[in-house]
């Protein structure tokens, strides 16, 4: 089971994501709306505005103040592995 942060310490199952989306347009704040009409809407934001929603596999949607990409980079680093800070490192001829 791996986590990764949404924003203020919260966390969500990286196995139970099935989309992150911006908030700008209209299907994406329809979405918001019948979340919170059928009780599935999780705001984390703690009153920051919205940056990204995140659908998960049990159609609840999770607020986050944090970018889309933010996300994506969390999400591709947990794919590649603990090392890849140790391969950026390599790679540029520092530190070995």
């Amino acid at each position: 089971m791996q986590l990764i942060n949404v924003g203020f310490g919260n966390t969500v199952m990286v196995e139970r994501i099935v989309a992150v989306i911006n908030t700008g347009s209209s299907p994406a704040r329809k979405l918001k709306e019948l979340a919170k009409e059928s009780g599935k809407l999780v705001d984390v934001t703690e009153g920051r505005r919205t940056r990204s929603m995140l659908v998960m596999d049990s159609n609840h949607v999770v607020l986050s103040s944090i970018q889309p990409d933010t996300i994506n980079q969390r999400l591709t680093a947990l794919q590649l592995g603990p090392h890849v800070g140790e391969a950026i490192k390599g790679a540029g001829g520092k530190e070995r």
